[in-house]
């Protein structure tokens, strides 16, 4: 080809790159485009963030099999807890309890003894010794020690008297027991309850502080008192050098260990501090795996300790990865997910005007995406493995609030995400997106709460057979599946979560309707009760009104029905279309009873306006009362943008008569909306065409077929039906429906032989 014939093309090529330069540098200008544009962009990374796009993903969980195994990448260690445990245990058996001594409790000893003999040498008999000296020697004849009471009395009474004075043998008696207990105050006494709480050993070594500071160690017998003044003790040896001592020997005892002599009390801070060091130096012990070295043998299931190995050694790879790569590995993630966010925007843009118009509900959309990333992540770990939790509850969340398309298309996208974000296998893929799939299939309509709680069982079914089916498709036998009780577990285990969700969405339904706007069958059918408080007052109101409304309803319904739009919306709809007209009701011919058209008195513009008023007062009451948006949707969609076409033929007129130019027809307008959706079409028909057939004298089937025709043509062409998505057959099926309806309703009946003509 000539480079003549070249030219045109890149010029043509030329205008055309330009062209789009163009419509991108406008729609940048626009704020809404941009405030879309940052929120898709806020998602992505906040996408990037839940997935941790930074890091590769851990494959393993508890039940998983490694068909041909797992080597080690990397040289690591993985502590051993049970090795660890023994060594901390072995540590703090070695360190030694550590006690206070003080000597001073002793030190009131000898004083005390000489209070009691001097009892003892004041007394004639035993009868009249104060019981407390009883006590202290063992004399009461009531005590087990008290049957030689007398005689031991007796022995001390001997002990006592003598060459020298009662007195003066007390003293004696007082300081050879005083150097007694001299030997007393380098050992130290131990409280038998310690021993007894603390679980001392005779021969167990410990630790004794002096009051200077000096430590010493001993074995526990060296400092318990019934073991020191024992005939073997280290006290009990030295009994023969107190003559004055051996005689009463056996009463010295007693009276010792009934004052319960405790020098010892144990250093809990020390100890505790000693214990902590002793911890500390036996250190963590690990088990050391070396590369190449075999993790998991082929064929292998996964279990707790084989998941922490393989779990570790992830993480040591991991730790060894560099920064550089880190962030190459993050730039792909965003640009996967880019491209994605790019393809699904792209089905949104074409399909789902409602979502991408509004920053709002996109936010929204796209924040339930992330979170459920988020918490499918969370709760994917063991032991729970419930990702099906969120997944599922989205997408019938989606189903709901949505469509079941879009929410199909979603819980690809999701699917896709978990699974590669998890466990990144085809099986774990294809069990998800089925489980959810299943979930919406059922969702066309909401009729009751049992329902959802019906999908869930459904889907734990689903969801029984499809983890089953992936473990035969993944064992070479598929007999093979019969001796697996982690895949029976796992499968019962993700069923048991498909019912926990249908119980979830079914209690959480009044918040999901609220939250997004939507309206469910069960809500319709709460509201469709005539008891309602709109519906009260317009039948008190403007009766005429009401009877017009139900008669809409009926026949409405069944044209919704008849091309599988929402039915019960279109009735409770209509119910409420014409609410406003309650405010104003004489204005309105169908409120008329004694012929009396308040119209005659006015202008055919301020007739409009009466008229198109309703619309608006309408939607301020169903505001007021709380009515969904999808109903306020029907009160301003029903008459679209139509003309209101008696007073602007009147306007006209007049205007002819005073010689003026014509009418702006704009000003006899209703103000819109069109009609957005299928059943609001429908509205729009069922409401002209009941209102005109009460103009026919004579409604014969055929009258009533011309007048539905004209009806749906004029609205058609007008534009009426451009944003409801309505097609041509549909509008035709709607015909033939209402023509049967208003056929039936304006029926003749048989003439009584009796009955008058009017």
């Amino acid at each position: 080809m000539s480079r003549f014939g070249k030219k045109p093309r890149v010029a043509r090529t030329a205008f055309k790159v330009k062209g789009w330069r163009t419509r991108i540098g406008l729609a940048l200008r626009d704020r809404g485009i941009v405030l879309r544009l940052a929120v898709c962009a806020v998602a992505i990374a906040l996408l990037v963030i839940a997935v941790s796009g930074w890091h590769s993903t851990f494959h393993y969980r508890l039940g998983s099999r490694a068909e041909q195994g797992v080597i080690s990448r990397i040289d690591f260690q993985i502590l051993n807890p049970s090795q660890t445990e023994r060594a901390q245990r072995d540590a703090k058996a070695g360190v030694k309890l550590v006690f206070r001594h003080d000597p001073s409790p002793l030190s009131t000893l000898p004083a005390k003894l000489r209070v009691n003999l001097q009892s003892i040498a004041e007394a004639d008999r035993l009868s009249v010794l104060p019981s407390s000296a009883r006590q202290a020697f063992g004399l009461d004849p009531e005590t087990p020690t008290g049957s030689n009471a007398e005689q031991n009395f007796a022995t001390l009474k001997n002990s006592i008297t003598g060459t020298n004075t009662a007195a003066g043998r007390i003293d004696e008696i007082r300081t050879d027991f005083a150097d007694f207990l001299k030997q007393l105050e380098t050992f130290g006494a131990i409280d038998p309850k310690d021993v007894e709480r603390l679980e001392l050993k005779p021969d167990q070594v410990i630790t004794v502080v002096a009051v200077g500071g000096e430590k010493r160690e001993t074995v526990v017998a060296d400092v318990q008192v019934a073991e020191l003044i024992a005939e073997t003790g280290r006290l009990g040896k030295t009994w023969t050098e107190f003559p004055r001592l051996v005689q009463i020997r056996s009463l010295l005892e007693y009276w010792l260990r009934h004052h319960n002599v405790i020098t010892l009390s144990v250093d809990e801070a020390a100890y505790d501090a000693a214990v902590k060091l002793a911890i500390t130096q036996a250190g963590d012990q690990f088990d050391t795996f070396k590369k190449g070295g075999t993790l998991l043998p082929p064929g292998a299931t996964v279990d707790l300790r084989s998941l922490g190995v393989l779990r570790a050694e992830f993480d040591a790879v991991e730790s060894e990865v560099p920064i550089q790569y880190r962030t190459i590995r993050i730039a792909i993630v965003t640009v996967m997910f880019v491209v994605m966010v790019v393809l699904f925007a792209f089905y949104l843009v074409r399909n789902e005007p409602k979502i991408t118009n509004s920053a709002k509900r996109l936010a929204i959309f796209l924040g339930v995406i992330i979170l459920t990333v988020v918490a499918a992540r969370l709760l994917s770990g063991d032991p729970w493995q419930a990702e099906l939790i969120p997944l599922t509850a989205t997408a019938m969340l989606f189903a709901i609030a949505y469509n079941q398309v879009l929410a199909s298309m979603t819980v690809f996208v999701l699917s896709l995400l978990i699974s590669l974000s998890t466990l990144n296998e085809l099986g774990h893929f294809v069990v998800l997106l089925t489980v959810s799939a299943t979930s919406i299939i059922p969702l066309g309509c909401v009729p009751s709460r049992s329902s959802l709680i019906k999908v869930g069982f459904l889907t734990a079914i689903v969801c029984f057979v499809a983890t089953w089916g992936m473990g035969v498709l993944q064992h070479q036998s598929p007999m093979d599946i019969w001796d697996d009780p982690i895949l029976l577990s796992q499968s019962l285990k993700w069923s048991f979560w498909c019912v926990v969700v249908g119980f979830l969405v079914s209690g959480s339904l009044p918040f999901i309707e609220s939250g997004f706007g939507v309206v469910t069958d069960i809500s319709l059918l709460e509201m469709a009760d005539v008891s309602h408080p709109l519906l009260q007052e317009l039948v008190r109101r403007a009766p005429g009104t009401y009877n017009h409304s139900i008669s809409v309803a009926t026949i409405g319904e069944t044209a919704a029905d008849a091309i599988g739009a929402n039915g019960l919306l279109v009735r409770v709809g209509a119910y409420f279309h014409d609410i406003g007209k309650m405010l104003k009701p004489e204005y309105f011919i169908e409120n008329i009873v004694n012929g009396d058209n308040r119209h005659n008195n006015l202008a055919p513009a301020m007739s409009t306006l009466i008229i198109i008023g309703h619309v608006k007062d309408g939607a301020d009451l169903g505001r007021q009362h709380n009515l969904p948006q999808s109903l306020i949707d029907f009160i301003e969609q029903h008459h679209g943008t139509t003309l209101v076409e008696y007073f602007f033929y009147e306007a006209t007129k007049k205007a002819d008569e005073d010689h003026k130019s014509d009418a702006e027809e704009s000003s006899f307008r209703y103000p819109g909306p069109k009609p957005q959706s299928r059943e609001a079409g429908v509205m729009m028909l069922a409401d002209a065409v009941e209102s005109a057939s009460r103009t026919l004298n004579s409604p014969t089937p055929k009258r009533l077929e011309t007048l539905i025709r004209e009806v749906s043509m004029k609205r058609l062409l007008d534009g009426q039906f451009d944003d409801s998505t309505l097609t041509l057959s549909e509008i035709r099926i709607i015909e033939e429906s209402l023509t049967k309806s208003l056929i039936g309703i304006h029926h003749g009946r048989v003439k009584y032989p009796d009955q008058k003509l009017a």
